[in-house]
């Protein structure tokens, strides 16, 4: 009863949007932050619609070497939304009560081993190697410790993993080591250092060893909100998903603006390395049921490898925030009957 009418209420705020204009800018601002990494790359057109002035909304952009960094900040409000590790969304519902929902998948799979050499073609050559990785507690630790399972090897015996903070800093270390060193590293990151290292080498695409072994998606960032902002705000939401799946078309379309964009914003160093990245970063803009049945298929898969990995136990079905595409539909019947 109590999701029937904040659904209720959620359309009659649509309506006096329509009815106001709904295509018209709101002053509303919106604290969204981001990581440098693929998971932003979605973001950035938002700051381009803007400008031009094509979004429904004032968009304050942040961005973050690390995860732990949003954490905090969108835990004591700070931020309204934020794209983060699918895993860690689901961890942090756990943490905080119910207080974060997950709009939409932002990002597939981008993750890849490299190595500096020639040595491993396939995940038998891992065993007695150290593994440079960043995303401890995140995507990049779980889904490589499941893949190294899954093909015969004890993550914790026959290999030394080393993390690190930041992408940045694995690239730094792999640029400086000898030769033979291998890391997972995430597009774009493969990209830039393989731009200033000729020498380094993909041995591995995760998202195909994935796609191998699991018949799930395997789903690298989501989009959060809290929850109290979200009850608060629903006409905010569904404005937000509007801009937001726009900004995902533009970033998968306009490769050389977009690419200029994450250069501006600070998502990479060089426009040039998301040019060449961007393709390869699996930004995609997934919501409603969709979303639901990617993010639930992978988490359980998560849980049934390490439970530590989505927070002790599988969200509830409140981790899903899917209101916003019934009031769209809702609202595209409504314009089409004005017509």
């Amino acid at each position: 009863m109590k999701k029937l009418t904040s659904l209720l209420l959620s359309l009659v705020l649509m309506v006096s949007v329509l009815a106001c204009g709904a295509s018209a800018k709101t002053s509303t601002k919106v604290r969204i932050a981001g990581l440098k990494g693929p998971t932003t790359m979605g973001l950035v057109n938002l700051l381009s619609m803007e400008k031009d002035g094509t979004a429904s909304l004032d968009y304050d952009l942040q961005l973050y070497g690390a995860a732990d960094e949003i954490v905090p900040k969108l835990i004591k409000g700070e931020l309204d939304m934020a794209a983060i590790p699918a895993n860690l969304a689901a961890t942090l519902y756990q943490k905080t009560n119910g207080g974060i929902q997950v709009m939409a998948v932002n990002t597939l799979g981008v993750l890849y081993v490299v190595e500096k050499g020639n040595t491993v073609h396939s995940f038998a050559d891992l065993k007695g190697r150290t593994i440079l990785s960043t995303g401890k507690g995140t995507t990049p630790e779980y889904v490589l410790r499941y893949l190294l399972k899954k093909n015969g090897l004890d993550p914790d015996k026959d290999v030394k993993i080393e993390y690190y903070s930041e992408a940045s800093e694995v690239t730094a270390q792999m640029a400086a080591a000898r030769k033979d060193a291998i890391a997972v590293l995430p597009q774009p990151y493969v990209t830039a250092a393989q731009m200033k290292d000729s020498g380094l080498r993909v041995v591995l695409d995760l998202t195909k060893e994935w796609n191998r072994v699991c018949d799930t998606q395997l789903i690298t960032g989501v989009t959060v909100v809290r929850t109290e902002y979200a009850k608060q705000n629903p006409d905010v939401i569904a404005a937000f998903l509007t801009d937001y799946q726009k900004s995902v078309k533009a970033a998968n379309e306009d490769i050389d603006g977009t690419a200029a964009l994450c250069e501006e914003v600070g998502v990479v160093a060089k426009a040039a390395i998301a040019k060449k990245a961007l393709p390869k970063c699996n930004i995609v803009y997934r919501n409603g049921q969709e979303m639901k049945k990617d993010i639930s298929a992978y988490l359980q898969v998560l849980y049934d490898a390490s439970p530590a990995a989505v927070g002790g136990k599988l969200p509830d079905d409140n981790f899903y925030y899917t209101e916003p595409s019934v009031l769209r539909k809702v609202m595209a019947a409504i314009r089409n009957s004005a017509k």
